[in-house]
């Protein structure tokens, strides 16, 4: 298996560029707002949360990387953001890949 470096993970409480800094590349790819009826029945507990995808290079090495949130519902600004490198994309694309290949389902493109 290959080695990765840890992710980059934050905590925002305000959108990046807000302090003043010249902004670079920062684009939504997709978003997944909360919805009631994608739960699992029967896990009262499971967390009520949002994600999205976006591609940023607002970093002080201007490389691009994919931006995923993940927000709970009723706390804007406090989700977790992982800033991922393109080997850290692909890794995660393999493990979801793979997750639905286990579950019988067509994992797609």
């Amino acid at each position: 298996m290959d080695r990765f470096a840890p992710l980059a993970v934050h905590q925002w409480t305000q959108f990046p560029g807000e302090s003043g800094r010249q902004s670079g590349v920062r684009r939504s790819i997709d978003d997944q707002p909360f919805n009631e009826a994608d739960l699992p029945p029967g896990d009262e507990d499971a967390a009520r949360l949002s994600w999205a995808v976006a591609i940023c290079d607002d970093y002080d090495d201007s490389e691009p990387r994919v931006v995923l949130t993940a927000e709970e519902c009723g706390k804007p600004g406090a989700g977790l953001i992982f800033h991922l490198t393109p080997d850290h994309t692909r890794r995660l694309r393999r493990a979801l890949h793979d997750a639905l290949r286990e579950i019988g389902e067509r994992p797609g493109d």
